[in-house]
């Protein structure tokens, strides 16, 4: 059984950074993908970067393009989201799922039915 166990969100600055950790067991590294989703008060959960554990490919929103880095060590089983320049519209509960599929394009990877394992979620809020 899958299990995923998301740390490191918190209270930030404006402008400052986190790294958000997703611990992962129970399944074989090289044939996932990993995603962080994110939820804000009152809105739609998002995707927000992909990451395959096979191959290393990524993928990102827009919206955090040039901002965020998602990383892998499979040596740890554990995936990762670097945060740089945060703003109060990051503010959000931020989740990792995984899927034993890979995917090509962001658009596909960030589509919600597709993970079966989900983590219980960060809180990450930017403020001054």
């Amino acid at each position: 059984q899958v299990r995923l166990v998301e740390s490191g969100g918190g209270l930030v600055q404006p402008g400052g950074s986190l790294r958000l950790s997703c611990a992962a067991s129970g399944f074989t590294p090289d044939y996932y993908t990993i995603v962080w989703f994110r939820q804000a008060p009152g809105k739609e959960r998002e995707g927000v970067s992909c990451i395959s554990t096979g191959d290393g490919s990524t993928y990102y929103a827009d919206s955090v393009k040039g901002r965020f880095t998602i990383s892998r060590d499979n040596a740890k089983n554990t995936m990762y989201l670097q945060m740089n320049s945060l703003k109060p519209e990051d503010t959000a509960v931020y989740y990792c799922a995984a899927a034993p599929k890979i995917f090509l394009l962001f658009s596909e990877c960030v589509i919600e039915e597709e993970y079966d394992d989900w983590g219980q979620g960060t809180q990450v809020t930017v403020s001054s």
